[in-house]
This record gives C-alpha cells, structure tokens and sequence, in this order.
C-alpha cells in the first residue's frame, strides 16, 4: 500500500509564492509517476503537473507552465510543487497522486492514479 501526505498549503497574495510537498511511504513503483492535481470549489479535479519516477521527465497542463515547478527528492520519499506567481484562479484544493505504471508522463492527464493523497488548501487572495 502506498500513503501519500501533502502539506504546505495555505493563504497568500496574489504574485506570491508557495511550496507543496508530499511524503510518500510503502511501496516504490520505477516504472510510474507522481504528480499533482487541484479542485477548486464547484468545478472537477483537474490535472496540473506530473513527474517520471527518476525526476528527468516532467508534465505541465498549460495554465501554470512558467510559474510552477514539479520535482522530487527519492531519498526523502518527497514530491514538491513550487508555486510562484500565484493567481487567484489557483485556490483549490491540491492532491497528490501517484500512478504504479504508466507509459509516458505525458499520458498522466488522461489516466487516473492509483493513489491519492487528502489534499491541501491553497488560497490566493487579490
């Protein structure tokens, strides 16, 4: 079984900057990704960024290429977000999620993960 916990959520303004991270623990999975999503209120669970296992394939969905960094520590069983630039269209909650298998990091938008995390607050004030 694989838990995943996210925490660095919170309130700041808009321009202002955030990092997420989540601790994984149980199982590793090589041959799968890690990454993020949001759901901000009365709207679906959307895709934002998503990582290989090994860290040097990356995936953004367009609204936050340029402001947001994806990256991991393995040693440290740690997924981070960077979030700069923050706009008041980023409030949402963000999960994080984790997929066992998959192909291409490019596919993760359209597969669903295995794991999920509980989720973090992220508001952005203007």
């Amino acid at each position: 079984q694989v838990q995943l916990v996210e925490s660095g959520g919170g309130l700041v303004q808009a321009g202002g900057s955030l990092r997420l991270s989540c601790a994984t623990s149980g199982r590793t999975f090589s041959s799968g990704a890690m990454g993020w999503f949001r759901q901000a209120p009365g709207k679906e669970r959307e895709f934002v960024s998503a990582i290989s296992w090994f860290g040097d394939t990356t995936h953004y969905t367009d609204s936050v290429k340029g402001r947001f960094t994806i990256s991991r520590d393995n040693a440290k069983n740690t997924l981070y977000l960077q979030m700069n630039s923050l706009k008041p269209e980023d409030t949402a909650v963000y999960y994080c999620a984790a997929w066992t298998i998959i192909q291409r990091v490019a596919r993760t938008p359209a597969v669903r993960p295995d794991y999920w995390g509980q989720g973090t607050q992220v508001t952005v004030s203007s």
